[in-house]
Order: C-alpha cells, then sequence, then structure tokens
C-alpha cells in the first residue's frame, strides 16, 4: 500500500466516522475542489463544504471501494447514502474520485458522478425533466454555493 493510498482510505475512514477535523487535515493550504455541483472550491471551502455535508446530513453514511494510489496521487470509488433534505427523497450517489497529492496532502479533489441520476433521486420528477440540463444543475450548484457561504458564515469565530 502506497503513502498516497493510505491518505486517501484514512480520509474515507474519517468520512465514514464523520471525523470533520480528520477529513479537512487531509487538505494542503492551497488545495482546489470539484464535482457536478461545486465547482472550484479552494482549500477553506472544501474544508467547509465537508463539514456543512456531514452536519446537515443526519442520516448518511457512505462507502467506499477501490482506494488506489500511485506516486503522484490516487482514486476511489464512494457511495453516499442519505435523504435528501429539501424533498425528503432517499438518494444514493455513486461517484468516482481522483486525487492529486504532494507532501502528503490532497492538493486536487475531483469528485464526478452523474448528476441526472442524482437529481431524479433527489428531486423526483422535475429532476427526470430536467436533470440533463444545463439549467438546473447551474440553479442547484448557485443554491449550495450560497448554502456554502452561508454555512461558512455562520461558523466564523
Amino acid at each position: 500500500m502506497t503513502t498516497n493510498e493510505e491518505l486517501i482510505r484514512h480520509f474515507y475512514t474519517s468520512f465514514q466516522n464523520k471525523d470533520i477535523k480528520a477529513m479537512q487535515n487531509c487538505y494542503a493550504d492551497n488545495a482546489t475542489f470539484s464535482d457536478p455541483v461545486f465547482s472550484n472550491l479552494d482549500a477553506n471551502q472544501v474544508r467547509a463544504m465537508w463539514a456543512m455535508l456531514i452536519k446537515s446530513g443526519k442520516d448518511m453514511r457512505i462507502e467506499f471501494k477501490n482506494i488506489s494510489g500511485n506516486e503522484t496521487g490516487g482514486s476511489a470509488e464512494w457511495d453516499a447514502y442519505y435523504t435528501f433534505s429539501a424533498t425528503g427523497n432517499k438518494v444514493i450517489n455513486r461517484v468516482k474520485a481522483s486525487f492529486l497529492i504532494e507532501n502528503g496532502k490532497i492538493i486536487k479533489h475531483t469528485d464526478d458522478f452523474n448528476f441526472h441520476t442524482w437529481a431524479k433521486q433527489s428531486l423526483g420528477f422535475t429532476g427526470l425533466v430536467l436533470g440533463w440540463t444545463g439549467f438546473l444543475r447551474n440553479k442547484i450548484s448557485t443554491k449550495e454555493k450560497e448554502n456554502l457561504e452561508a454555512f461558512m458564515a455562520s461558523t466564523k469565530g
């Protein structure tokens, strides 16, 4: 097992245990994060995003598999099981993650999942009809970025 593989395994084990600080400590201060909803987050934003998702995801649980690491980073697959708070719908989100790692810290984390599949589960009929459109993706992305900014403002000491 490589050191980078160990870091990725530690990250997801911390996620399973809802250990926010341990997850946040996996990121370098210049880290970036992107997925179909959150794009181009900086290190402070990505650390806050995980805290927000864990704190708001009361019934969330994750499973991870196929962790691999090499000299520059690694990858993983993980599934999130949770209730989407806006609708009460149950969601299973299947995610493929890739990482660039330097000096034992994540510098770039990219999660990829099928937005249309996620939208159908979380939003029901609206997601089924509009989940493939840029319109819905942009609307969700804007709303979640606003939620993240509000969360970050509320946690400032």
